[in-house]
């Protein structure tokens, strides 16, 4: 009987419980989801329900039920307005340059300060990498202005006072987008470091101490056990950014942006802002549809491309 009994408890240990056991011991937990489930059903799921508008000549004063179908029309619209190769171009360009330059510097970062042995310094270090992700864009811009304006910025009053001209890092266009991708680098670089950091406490300390043993130096060691152990992560954080290509920020391009650099500055974001503003809800839905498809699109293609090459992916 005693043999019974030890064979049964097995079997009621790998018994699958129901939703109601987790429900009555983790109720708590089940408590806390409720806001936000209740803020991703109502503003993620139920706004799917807009993107009709972009198939539709839509006018608010008769809403989605009495506005006219027209499928693919607005669509053909919004690809022939003289705006919109412009803002395409600029928007690829923008963050293509972002990943070039914003990518690599989170990993180089983290390779560096893992590299530092004085704790302090260390802390110190990473606290002042991490500020600029907490401020906002508006702040942001209005310290670019007050540090890169021609009359009244710092760094220009330094070059004029030391012999040199002033440069229009704000008010032309090829010094604007040097500036552009400058600050989006210092704003982005030292949160992305936070993730890297991880991934490297994660790497087997075996693996430094058999490269030691093998005569490798600390930037071998990096080369040959620090990167590849955290190639994964790379990866990951790759597909994601890929599919932030056809996106970028409309924040960052609004407080930057101004009159006189408007070569550069007309994105897909802000076009959308532009007709939404200007009432036309079918064209900006469309163009904002059309984006989020293309970015899909290709988190999709670089996953399938990552598993081919032998990594986990991000799905």
């Amino acid at each position: 009987m005693g043999k019974a009994k030890a064979n049964a408890e097995p079997a009621l240990l790998g018994r699958k419980k129901g939703l109601g056991f987790y429900l009555k011991r983790d109720w708590q937990l089940y408590v806390l989801l409720i806001l936000p489930m209740l803020h991703l059903i109502i503003f993620k799921y139920l706004a799917y329900s807009g993107l009709s508008i972009a198939f539709l000549d839509y006018k608010v004063a008769k809403g989605y039920m009495g506005s006219k179908f027209v499928g693919l029309d607005i669509f053909k619209k919004v690809f022939s307005h003289r705006n919109f190769l412009p803002a395409l171009r600029n928007t690829l360009l923008l963050n293509v340059l972002d990943l070039v330059f914003s990518f690599p510097m989170p990993i180089i970062l983290a390779l560096l300060l893992n590299e530092v042995r004085v704790k302090w310094f260390k802390s110190v270090t990473q606290t002042l990498l991490y500020l600029p992700h907490f401020l906002s864009w508006v702040v942001i811009g209005a310290l670019a202005y007050q540090l890169f304006g021609v009359n009244n910025g710092v760094i220009n009053s330094l070059i004029t006072s030391g012999g040199g001209s002033a440069i229009p890092f704000l008010q032309e266009d090829g010094w604007w987008l040097f500036t552009y991708v400058f600050i989006g680098v210092w704003q982005t670089m030292g949160w992305g470091t936070i993730i890297y950091l991880a991934a490297i406490t994660n790497v087997n300390a075996e693996l430094y101490e058999a490269a030691k043993v093998d005569g490798a130096n600390r930037w071998q060691q990096c080369l040959h056990v620090t990167l590849p152990s955290i190639r994964s992560t790379i990866v990951v954080m790759l597909i994601m950014q890929l599919g932030k290509v056809m996106g970028g920020s409309f924040e960052r391009i609004l407080a930057l942006s101004n009159a006189a650099v408007p070569e550069y500055s007309t994105t897909i974001p802000m076009l959308v802002y532009d007709w939404f503003r200007s009432n036309k809800f079918s064209e900006s839905t469309a163009l904002g549809l059309f984006q989020s498809v293309i970015g899909v699109i290709l988190v999709l293609v670089s996953d399938r491309v990552a598993k081919r090459l032998g990594e986990d992916g991000l799905l």
